[in-house]
């Protein structure tokens, strides 16, 4: 996307085709999170987990998707990084994979943080980029984006449930192709 086609967004003009576009890569990372818990009935018969182990991919998931996300907006107030968003789009599809693939519970463990990662990266920029592309109609921005994560939160466990609980856990990496679809929107956000 060329800036001459989505449009740079000026005081009192609403960039929507940005708007759309971070709107729609918010739904595919949120999507991605949230398959995470939807699975972890999966998990926990595959690797005979106990309920600590369940707590742990849990804890690890939400340290590094939540308490990183503070640190990663500090350092984005202060040097704008556009392109971390395909960063932690990457993040994500690479904690995807690692959980599709995992053969023991350490690895589960380092694919919830990858995908924690790649949220917690994601966000503060995303949000940034929201603003921006606002035209000064900051509360319309923030709630275009925010549908597209609660869209997406609603949207994980339902492919659970009729996607990857049929096909089995491996069939998560067919969501690493969102992913990739994500990486290249967030691309030519970025240059935006």
């Amino acid at each position: 996307m060329s800036t001459a086609i989505i449009g740079r967004s000026q005081a009192g003009s609403t960039a929507f085709a940005i708007l759309g576009a971070i709107t729609f890569c918010h739904l595919l990372n949120d999507v991605m999170s949230a398959l995470l818990p939807a699975i972890y009935p999966i998990l926990k018969s595959s690797f005979r987990l106990s309920f600590g182990q369940i707590g742990l991919l849990a804890l690890t998931f939400q340290v590094t998707a939540s308490l990183l996300q503070p640190i990663v907006g500090v350092y984005i107030d202060r040097r704008p990084q556009p392109y971390s968003l395909t960063v932690g789009m990457f993040s994500a599809l690479l904690g995807i994979v690692t959980l599709a693939f995992a053969p023991n519970f350490p690895v589960l463990v380092i694919g919830a943080a990858l995908l924690g990662v790649g949220g917690s990266v994601f966000h503060p920029e995303a949000s940034r980029l929201a603003r921006l592309a606002s035209g000064g109609a900051h509360g319309l921005a923030q709630s275009l984006f925010q549908v597209g994560g609660n869209f997406g939160q609603a949207l994980g466990p339902l492919l659970a449930a009729f996607f990857i609980l049929p096909r089995g856990r491996s069939s998560l990496a067919w969501i690493a192709l969102a992913a990739l679809v994500g990486m290249f929107v967030l691309g030519a956000l970025g240059r935006w």
